[in-house]
């Protein structure tokens, strides 16, 4: 339910400030216990909590007399459904005791009609629990009786709940009237299954998509409703209530009463994390430490001591994962640090960690423990199964991308850190991970400067060859430039002068020459000139495509070959090497038919656009 405080006090027990009691029905004595979900259950709409946009659209509807046959309440469990429809309905039938007032979402005072339907036991507003009350006789009770007027309110309202339980013939029957109900009649459906009800129903109704409640409005939610209990609570502790919630208020309040309980009326972190199953938040920020270091036996360690004093193992993961996800939020959006949910250790730690890790190792190491979760769960020795995922987490969680090992391999650079060892290398210590993005203790390996006067690993002595390591490096937006943008001036090794055909970048200089400082370590010189250069490499491949087909189509035999058949084009000449006792011909000339030739033509213009 989406729950807050309680409305008007309606029994003898003392009202709190801002929660006063809700009523004790006739048959249960004041000493009665009631649980908190019931005690603290909104009374007016002013009482929900986290569903601001349907109030507004309500109040704008009841002020112009806009008012529809019928809503389909919408939300996950424990948001406020059912509760919603009650305070609909009270809001239908508002009348105070000298007959005044009218449809309206402001009810200062009990109408003459409040009480009773909040107790569900008016006569005209009438609950039905479709999971129980499936068939189409269920349903023709309702349309045989919405013909009559109302007893006592100015509007018959029918709440059904669970609405998505009914059969495909009571949703049938439901159409007619739902569509044109008598003026005196109101539906009211609440669901967690929106999917599963028809879309004939669901264009006859007004809809509201509840939504779950945020952390920072349940912990002060909670944090109000133990004021007025007199319970004292950690703040720690109402923040692992309401995640553990999952955004239900209902849900949060139940896990409030048991807390209480449990604590014999004083809520603390270690009682919560107890009675759920949790691990130590701070537990859980040092073992995620530990294993983002590398330092498996201290992870081993963590997760043994969290296991022995009764946290399950996934929870723990769960728990990693969590926190994963808490640090990649800080840094990609450092205001996250300002929500009360988070404790003082995951503020300051986790943006700590924010500065130090890489996105990409955050991203991997939330995949891992999301894919190890399950399998921790379905293992018959979880602990030996979480104990597994560390390592894996551990060595893996910083590897390098494909592109980025493939590019470091072809270098002949050192792959980078929680990458496998080349061929031949010492294996890395089994206590000391690939992963070292927390090492800040342990030295990481440098480089062995070159000696003086040593070659370059990478020479380039031709702009061909410039053009060629381009598109080994996949720059093709680069490569392609060089070949249709570039006319080249002068070429030497270290300096390259340029010019530009029409339509070329004249930022191709900057980024050429900041391509090669990366491809070869050297600096290099690239300038744009005035001279006009040589023809672009696409316009010397153009031309010698062109005087291979001149020169195959003054052979004597292509000649005679076209005077054989009319029509015919000379599509392809490919060139063949030539063995050493082989006395072939230089030259193989394609030739293609008339039809054949414009299919040929087609594809060749395809792969030019290409």
């Amino acid at each position: 339910m989406d729950e807050t405080t309680a409305g008007t006090p309606l029994n003898d027990e003392p009202a709190l400030p801002g929660f006063p009691p809700a009523p004790v029905p006739a048959s249960s004595g004041t000493s009665a216990y009631r649980v908190l979900a019931r005690k603290y259950r909104p009374r007016t709409f002013d009482d929900l909590i986290g569903q601001e946009a349907m109030v507004r659209t309500l109040s704008n509807a009841f002020e112009t007399g806009r008012i529809p046959q019928a809503w389909m309440l919408t939300g996950v469990r424990g948001v406020g459904k059912t509760t919603t429809a009650r305070i609909l309905a009270r809001g239908l039938n508002y009348q105070t005791a000298d007959g005044a007032g009218g449809p309206t979402i402001h009810m200062p005072t009990l109408g003459v009609h409040c009480e009773a339907i909040m107790e569900s036991r008016h006569v005209d507003v009438l609950e039905m629990d479709a999971a129980s009350h499936t068939g189409i006789d269920d349903v023709r009770q309702i349309i045989d009786g919405i013909r009559y007027s109302p007893v006592s309110a100015r509007y018959k309202v029918y709440i059904i709940d669970e609405v998505h339980m009914l059969s495909e013939k009571a949703f049938n029957a439901f159409l007619k009237t739902l569509e044109e109900p008598p003026p005196h009649a109101k539906f009211i459906f609440a669901t967690t299954e929106i999917r599963k009800v028809p879309v004939t129903i669901l264009s006859r109704c007004q809809r509201f998509d509840l939504r779950r409640i945020d952390a920072d409005k349940l912990v002060a939610h909670l944090g109000r409703i133990c004021d007025a209990e007199e319970v004292r609570a950690d703040a720690e502790a109402l923040a692992a209530i309401a995640r553990a919630a999952e955004g239900s208020a209902r849900d949060s309040l139940s896990l409030l009463d048991q807390a209480i309980a449990h604590g014999a009326g004083t809520v603390r972190a270690e009682t919560v994390r107890d009675m759920l199953g949790l691990a130590d938040r701070t537990q859980v920020i040092d073992l995620f430490e530990a294993v983002m270091r590398g330092d498996i036996p201290a992870a081993f360690e963590g997760l043994r001591g969290q296991y022995d004093a009764g946290a399950d193992p996934a929870v723990v993961l769960s728990d990693l994962a969590a926190f994963s996800h808490v640090v990649t939020r800080l840094k990609l959006i450092p205001e996250a640090a300002k929500d009360p949910s988070l404790s003082e250790a995951e503020r300051s730690r986790g943006l700590d960690f924010a500065q130090k890790l890489p996105v990409r190792a955050l991203s991997r190491a939330w995949q891992i423990l999301l894919k190890g979760i399950p399998e921790v769960q379905a293992s018959n020795r979880p602990i030996a199964a979480a104990e597994m995922v560390l390592v894996r987490l551990a060595y893996a969680a910083d590897l390098p991308t494909p592109d980025e090992a493939l590019r470091a391999l072809k270098n002949g650079s050192p792959l980078p850190a929680g990458g496998p060892a080349p061929s031949g290398a010492r294996p890395t210590p089994p206590s000391s991970s690939g992963n070292m993005a927390l090492a800040s203790s342990q030295p990481r390996p440098q480089p062995r400067p070159e000696p003086q006067g040593a070659a370059p690993a990478l020479r380039l002595r031709r702009f061909e060859d410039v053009v060629a390591m381009a598109g080994e490096r996949r720059e093709i937006v680069l490569k392609s430039a060089l070949e249709r943008d570039v006319r080249l001036v002068r070429f030497e090794e270290g300096s390259i002068e340029l010019s530009l055909s029409e339509g070329g970048s004249r930022t191709i200089a900057n980024d050429l020459a900041r391509a090669l400082q990366q491809w070869t370590g050297q600096r290099w010189m690239v300038a744009l000139s005035s001279e006009e250069g040589a023809p672009t490499l696409r316009e010397q491949a153009l031309a010698a495509e062109r005087e291979r087909k001149e020169g195959a189509a003054n052979h004597p035999l292509v000649q005679a070959v076209l005077a054989k058949f009319p029509g015919a084009q000379i599509v392809n000449v490919i060139e063949r090497q030539k063995g050493e006792d082989e006395a072939a011909p230089d030259a193989e000339t394609e030739i293609l038919g008339e039809d054949d030739a414009l299919a040929a033509h087609e594809t060749e213009a395809d792969d030019d656009l290409n």
